[in-house]
């Protein structure tokens, strides 16, 4: 079993959702990347998502992308990433799982890349702009070196595609919870929940929702319904703000994070704890 897979077993056993944190490597610098990431896990985050800088995003939104610009800008390279990784993996002491473009995995070579990411410490990679119907060398690249293939599924995804992104992901299956791009919402709708409940159904692999998810109440909601909860732009929007300050103490950036994760998990704790 893959370390992200025993992760969701358990937490099924807890009988809560696990929480996915994503941060954009790089920004505003690797080794604040590296102080974040341990802030995430004392908060109680249970897997690392951790995005790869890209120049021409499509399902980032203007947060990710502005964070992305910052980490290129700061010589952030795929290189440095798995470095970072490498770096922190044991300390963390939970997985994590790569978020990019098939750009540098292309350019990197598929098989080189796969080694690289897996000497690295990385778990499993989520390359948002590749379709399992294109990954026909990818999957057995990471297959090898016990890498999770991770895939998306979005609202307009029908019951072919569903079962299609089920069966070539491991580890987890990512849902979308709108069309567009990444960014925080106001709140949760309700046929959200019950499309979540539906493509559960449908799925043999754990769910993970992300995209729009900002606030307890939304995690509270979402977890509900889903295996895991994936928050990512309300993060990277404190480092954007912290830069924007131009407030270079990064204790107080890393206790702000800290502290906002533990608050978006402590409603998925205080509900396993009064489960037992």
């Amino acid at each position: 079993m893959s370390a992200i897979a025993d992760v969701f077993k358990r937490c099924a056993a807890e009988d809560r959702a696990a929480f996915i944190a994503y941060l954009t490597a790089g920004d505003p610098d690797l080794g604040t990347t590296a102080e974040l990431m341990r802030a995430l896990v004392r908060g109680g985050a249970d897997i690392i998502e951790l995005g790869v800088p890209f120049s021409d995003p499509i399902a980032d939104g203007p947060v990710n992308q502005r964070a992305a610009a910052r980490s290129l800008a700061a010589g952030t390279t795929l290189s440095g990433v798995l470095q970072l990784v490498a770096r922190n993996r044991d300390r963390l002491g939970v997985p994590v799982v790569l978020f990019t473009y098939f750009n540098p995995i292309h350019a990197r070579g598929i098989e080189v890349f796969a080694e690289q990411a897996a000497a690295s410490g990385v778990d499993g990679v989520l390359c948002v702009d590749l379709p399992p119907d294109e990954a026909g060398d990818v999957r057995p690249a990471f297959e090898r070196q016990g890498l999770d293939t991770i895939f998306l599924l979005a609202p307009t995804s029908d019951k072919a595609r569903i079962r299609r992104v089920d069966q070539a992901s491991t580890g987890f299956v990512y849902y979308v919870s709108r069309t567009g791009v990444t960014g925080a919402e106001t709140s949760v709708a309700k046929p959200l929940i019950k499309e979540i409940q539906k493509v559960k159904r449908r799925v043999t692999k754990p769910l993970a929702v992300g995209f729009g998810i900002a606030d307890p109440e939304q995690v509270v909601a979402v977890g509900s319904a889903a295996d895991g909860v994936v928050v990512g732009s309300a993060l990277v929007r404190m480092v954007e703000e912290w830069v924007e300050d131009g407030d270079k103490s990064i204790d107080r950036l890393v206790n702000d994070v800290e502290q906002r994760v533990r608050r978006l998990t402590a409603p998925l704790h205080h509900r396993h704890a009064s489960a037992s």
